[in-house]
């Protein structure tokens, strides 16, 4: 059989389903929660994990949080209502701009910014973007992009330690969002589903204890492709099903292809499943139209990302294990595997 997009072609009821009964079990016997808050911010992913959510507990126990701040589009946010109510479920507008200002999330963002643009005012618009894996062997050095109150666009090569610094502030607004869901978490004694796809899950795509920290994550083992697919079946909003997935996180408008894949996520989703079942390049370059040095040159950055992200997905380090907690959790999954 030909190597082809319809390899990732899922039957999606069966998948709804099966996840479904994932979320009723996970929230109910092995959390012990009454239901789920999920951060809806008006993209692909959150939006069918409130709906798969609602589907699997009812939509009175599910909580949709819309959490924006200075940076984020108000399209987003019109989005994320337009979800809740298509849903007809419960939510809560919990702007988290005064924390961000507070902690000197933008106040770090423009030091880091002047580092590399030392005429930088702030309120200028910004986003950080990355080559194109097919643009031939590169190097992974971030551009940052500057938008001035006169219209005038800069670009700048940002150093490393310029870059580093804009992260780990910018990381703050993941954070601060994940602190105000288990906020309300705790307080409907619900738990939070993280909304990570395959991609975002497998490349790190995720702030360690922002958004890669939740109680359960549904759609972890679904390529983007099939979580569009579910989408679709679920009725989450045509608008939202047609939007490009961006990163919300700077204030110019981005992508996650210009921010961190470098792909579309159409091409990568099978550069993936190529890799993970060990498809030869040159099959794969014949399904994504791309010569097969492009295809390899993928696999080669999805393993690099792999090793240098891998630390993300580990828990707190021991020194040794404490055993009795240890067999205590293992029983409490099994049981609620079995539901």
């Amino acid at each position: 059989m030909r190597f082809s997009p319809e390899i990732l072609r899922i039957d999606v009821e069966t998948q709804i389903r099966s996840i479904a009964a994932a979320i009723q079990s996970q929230v109910h016997e092995i959390l012990r929660r009454r239901g789920a808050v999920v951060a809806v911010s008006g993209g692909i992913d959150s939006a069918t994990c409130a709906a798969l959510c609602t589907a699997a507990l009812g939509k009175d126990r599910v909580l949709a949080l819309f959490l924006p701040e200075r940076d984020s589009s108000t399209t987003s946010l019109e989005l994320a209502k337009q979800l809740a109510e298509s849903l007809d479920i419960p939510c809560i507008t919990e702007p988290v701009g005064e924390i961000l200002q507070a902690a000197g999330c933008y106040a770090r963002q423009d030091e880091a910014i002047k580092m590399a643009l030392p005429e930088y005012e702030s309120g200028w618009k910004f986003k950080i973007t990355l080559p194109s894996l097919f643009s031939g062997d590169r190097l992974n050095v971030p551009r940052l992009t500057v938008l001035t109150n006169s219209g005038e666009v800069l670009t700048r090569r940002m150093p490393a330690h310029a870059y580093l610094q804009l992260v780990a502030a910018t990381n703050f607004k993941q954070r601060v969002r994940t602190m105000v869901a288990y906020y309300h978490a705790d307080r409907l004694n619900y738990a939070v589903c993280g909304t990570p796809n395959r991609l975002e899950y497998d490349q790190g795509f995720f702030v360690k204890g922002g958004d890669g920290l939740a109680d359960f994550k549904p759609i972890a083992h679904l390529y983007k492709t099939q979580v569009y697919a579910v989408a679709g079946a679920l009725g989450v909003p045509r608008e939202i099903v047609r939007r490009t997935p961006t990163t919300e996180t700077y204030s110019l408008p981005q992508t996650q292809e210009e921010f961190y894949f470098a792909l579309p996520y159409e091409k990568l989703d099978l550069c993936l499943y190529g890799l993970n079942h060990n498809v030869p390049a040159a099959e794969v370059a014949l399904a994504i139209d791309q010569p097969a040095e492009n295809v390899e040159r993928v696999y080669r950055d999805i393993e690099t990302k792999r090793r240098t992200t891998l630390p993300l997905h580990l828990h707190s380090l021991l020194k040794e294990p404490v055993p009795e907690l240890e067999s205590q959790k293992s029983s409490l999954v099994q049981r609620g595997a079995k539901g």
